[in-house]
């Protein structure tokens, strides 16, 4: 689609140019973003998928600043992570009434763990899915637990941590030890620098309160209509359709498989014509 991106170049302050380079992008007005991913739908316009893109990277660079502490150069991590925006603006549909950035940020995230998990050896070892949770959670919690710089964490630590993300007590340990070396938002970005901690690098782009107001709206108005548009499913396919496509954490088809006790296939059909389904309950009621 696009390849003429700025990247993270190596050596002290790549990280800080490559910053201020997707700064200079312009943000996009939504009737501006409409039209042109409407431009690359219908006339694979590769200059309106560009502009989608660069508009975006600073979204990329913000995701991609939350896996900086799994020891993984920090340029392949917003690499991986443009390449999940670059698959989310190709598959992006704007008749579906959601913003961009909103449908990309999965795509990103996916895009980047993914390139963590193929790059940490305790994956390739046969991680479980429980693990898995826990291998992207456990930074969280010990931040929520101000145990950063705690080293072994306390018992009481390790029974919350296990409480909070329903894994046992032992994951936790043998968790935390493979993963030393947590870097903490309020560390300074070199020892010899004053520009700051990595947090002020943090890419935040805040809108003004009536805007935030006008989009709340919006987005509660959107949430009504697909919370009504769901009442045309049946159990089976609204089950299916919030595991696949409304839950943080999507279900696999064969986790589905399994517990419906029909093929990969079949769930995968259901999803498909749930979400047909939906979408066409969506625009009928906003028409």
């Amino acid at each position: 689609m696009t390849t003429n991106l700025p990247t993270v170049t190596t050596g002290q302050g790549g990280l800080q140019k490559y910053l201020s380079e997707v700064r200079k992008f312009p943000m996009l007005e939504p009737q501006e973003e409409y039209m042109l991913a409407k431009c690359w739908r219908e006339h694979n316009d590769r200059n309106a998928a560009q502009k989608l893109v660069t508009s975006h990277l600073r979204l990329v660079a913000k995701i991609a600043m939350g896996y900086r502490g799994y020891g993984l150069p920090i340029g392949e991590v917003v690499s991986e992570g443009n390449v999940g925006l670059m698959q989310a603006v190709k598959k992006f549909d704007p008749e579906k009434g959601f913003r961009l950035a909103t449908y990309a940020m999965w795509w990103i995230r996916a895009s980047i763990q993914e390139y963590v998990l193929r790059s940490w050896s305790l994956v390739k070892l046969g991680t479980t899915s429980s693990q898995k949770k826990l291998f992207f959670n456990l930074r969280k919690v010990k931040s929520q637990l101000n145990a950063y710089e705690d080293g072994d964490l306390k018992p009481e630590q390790i029974s919350e941590i296990a409480n909070r993300l329903g894994v046992p007590e032992d994951d936790v340990v043998s968790m935390n030890q493979r993963m030393q070396g947590d870097a903490s938002l309020n560390a300074p970005l070199s020892k010899e620098s004053e520009s700051g901690e990595w947090q002020d690098w943090l890419v935040d782009d805040e809108i003004d309160q009536e805007t935030a107001l006008g989009d709340s709206q919006e987005l509660d108005h959107r949430l009504d209509l697909l919370k009504d548009a769901m009442g045309v499913l049946n159990e089976r396919e609204a089950k299916i359709f919030e595991a696949r496509r409304l839950s943080e954490t999507p279900q696999t088809l064969e986790e589905l498989s399994q517990e419906h006790g029909v093929s990969r296939e079949r769930i995968r059909q259901i999803e498909v014509r749930a979400f047909e389904k939906v979408q066409e309950a969506v625009v009928a009621a906003a028409n």
